[in-house]
């Protein structure tokens, strides 16, 4: 069904508004930020590679700590950080900071060369405390930097530089630190630091953190009630979007913790095809950069791996779910760029002609593991660990028991899920095609899109009232019920199991209309008071994409009750402690309990919240 894309009218808001407010190009990558994946403390110049680092300092009688490296993490003793705003382009940033005997306010602010922070304790120290800021090159860049007395200095790229404080500076021999620094107390009032070219002063930074911090929420402000749904989208973006040092690129990423255990950054195959599209609302400018990034890590073979690494990793046995063309079909709906859908479409069309080469499971699909190059000893490769990782859902109820068969290189199941994505993404194709006049292409998907869905109606069971996945080893029906069971409401199937499904099941208080829906797997399962990680929890893009299912089925008063559910979801953890989950307690609606495995700051977390902007807009377009 071709429905208006629904994030229409909002992403022309939010151009011309960023338009308005920033005149200069957003997409290069330039200037003051949290580029570096090392430390949330860290602000570094783009493209020189210089770096303002701030360490915390106690000075106890034994043993001072020095708080150096800064992660969202769930648990730390001793320790926890509240994101706050932080723009699509960096001009802004805020951090609530506890750790030991102090309790701060971090705010960032620039502007072309100038950068100012503003350290603001919010209690008084319980013990003599300091911030140590320290001057740096980052990732092997040429320059030189040095202090002379109060003042840490640089030259890059012919370019001199001057840092300086508010407060005078303390001497602190003993820290450890290589490369020059200064230390100052944080006992007493504000600190605030500036630095740029032209030898910024203090009042001149702390008026910058002021005037870029009203227009951050002025932006918000536009978006009425939503503008803390808002506010927590474009921070999430903000802080997880990094730069790549290696490819000169800019790179949203779902979560600092994913970077730094994968060697620098780390892209997954179905995670990084929603991020244009919270970056379509928060981030127009970026939006298109952010699937182009995403489209140049394509295996030779011409899938998406389920992920690569900045240290060179990739699974070349494995993909993940075929979402990219429905992403790339909302991207041009809600920023219509002819020559960027023509520059990506056969991208997409290779992967979509890969699935039926590599994962048909007699007229089905299922996920699989390949045999493929290995160099990095991966040893969820060849087996039924890796398929579950190409699912995404990684270790689904689903999928126990379930075989990987050696020969075919299968899991044996055919999976509904899957089979019901691989439609959409024909019909998504297919759309595309017409538009871009690929006649001939868009007839190939039709007749593909046609013959899945055709061998689906065989997963239909009558008594259940849903298509179930079947063993293809057994013939035996998995009664398991997940919420990928719900995608076939994107592949145009019939309107009576439609509603069956969704009245049976979908609104089914013993299975998924619980308090914080949609568990995934059904509140009924043994499996659900886990909730560690795909046996219970709730997870974004499970709700996204039912979400999209039920309004192209039709199913419009359900769709906003389920995005106005996910948006309460979604702000209970903002409103508390200012995260964006991975996946959030269907029993509790937090991502700090025990049961949980959940980073805390993850980017495909704002897809909880992105259906109540298409349901707001919508409503200002039924106007």
């Amino acid at each position: 069904m071709n429905r208006p894309y629904p994030f229409h009218d909002t992403a022309k808001r939010g151009i011309l508004l960023l338009l308005l407010l920033f005149p200069i190009s957003l997409l290069s990558a330039q200037g003051w930020g949290s580029w570096e994946n090392g430390s949330l403390l860290e602000r570094v110049y783009l493209p020189a590679g210089l770096s303002l680092r701030l360490h915390l300092l106690e000075r106890r009688a034994f043993d001072a700590p020095l708080l150096s490296n800064l992660f969202f993490e769930r648990e730390r003793k001793g320790l926890s950080v509240r994101p706050g705003i932080h723009t699509a382009e960096g001009s802004y940033d805020s951090l609530e900071i506890r750790w030991e005997g102090l309790h701060l306010l971090l705010e960032c602010a620039s502007r072309d060369e100038l950068l100012a922070v503003k350290i603001t304790p919010l209690e008084r120290p319980i013990r003599s405390s300091a911030a140590v800021l320290q001057l740096g090159m980052v990732w092997n860049r040429p320059g030189w930097v040095g202090r002379k007395d109060s003042a840490l200095l640089a030259e890059t790229e012919g370019r001199r530089w001057t840092f300086s404080a508010s407060a005078p500076a303390e001497e602190e021999p003993f820290l450890g630190l290589t490369g020059p620094f200064l230390a100052f107390s944080l006992d007493q009032q504000p600190l605030v630091i500036t630095g740029g070219s032209s030898a910024p002063t203090p009042p001149e930074g702390e008026r910058l953190i002021w005037e870029n911090k009203e227009r951050a929420l002025r932006e918000a402000a536009a978006y009425g009630e939503l503008a803390p749904a808002y506010s927590a989208i474009q921070s999430v973006l903000g802080w997880n979007r990094i730069y790549d040092p290696k490819n000169g690129r800019l790179l949203s990423t779902v979560g600092r913790l994913w970077n730094k255990e994968y060697g620098g950054y780390a892209l997954f195959g179905w995670d990084n095809f929603f991020l244009p599209l919270l970056s379509a609302l928060v981030d127009p400018g970026r939006a298109w950069d952010d699937l182009r990034e995403h489209l140049k890590d394509r295996t030779e073979e011409g899938f998406f791996p389920n992920d690569s690494a900045g240290n060179g990793r990739k699974s070349l046995d494995r993909s993940q779910p075929p979402v990219g063309g429905i992403a790339l079909r909302e991207l041009f709906k809600a920023l219509p760029d002819r020559k960027a859908l023509e520059e990506s479409f056969p991208l997409l069309l290779k992967w979509n002609r890969w699935w039926p080469k590599r994962r048909l499971n007699k007229g089905l699909l299922s996920y699989g593991s390949h045999p493929a190059p290995n160099p990095w000893e991966d040893r969820a490769a060849g087996t039924a660990v890796g398929a579950g990782y190409e699912s995404g859902t990684d270790d689904s109820p689903i999928y126990e028991g379930v075989p990987y068969n050696p020969q075919t290189h299968l899991l044996e199941l055919q999976d509904v899920g899957l089979t019901s994505l691989y439609i959409a993404d024909c019909r998504a194709l297919e759309e595309l095609a017409l538009i871009l006049g690929r006649k001939g292409e868009a007839q190939e998907l039709r007749r593909r899109g046609r013959l899945f869905r055709k061998a689906l109606e065989g997963l239909w069971d009558e008594e259940s009232g849903l298509y179930l996945n079947r063993r293809s080893d057994t013939g035996e029906r998995v009664k398991r019920l997940t919420p990928t069971l719900f995608f076939p409401l994107l592949a145009g199937i019939p309107e009576a199991h439609a509603r069956r499904m969704v009245r049976e099941h979908l609104l089914n208080p013993r299975e998924f209309a619980i308090p914080y829906p949609l568990p995934s797997v059904s509140a009924d399962d043994p499996a659900f008071p886990k909730q560690r990680y795909w046996k219970g929890a709730v997870w974004p893009p499970l709700n996204y994409l039912v979400w999209l299912g039920l309004r192209e089925a039709g199913f419009s008063g359900e769709a906003k009750d389920l995005a106005e559910s996910s948006l309460r979801l979604f702000l209970g953890e903002w409103n508390r402690k200012g995260w964006v989950c991975e996946n959030y307690s269907a029993l509790t609606g937090t991502c700090d309990d025990s049961r949980l495995s959940s980073d805390p700051f993850h980017s495909w977390g704002g897809l909880l919240a992105l259906p109540a902007f298409a349901e707001k807009t919508s409503k200002l377009q039924a106007r």
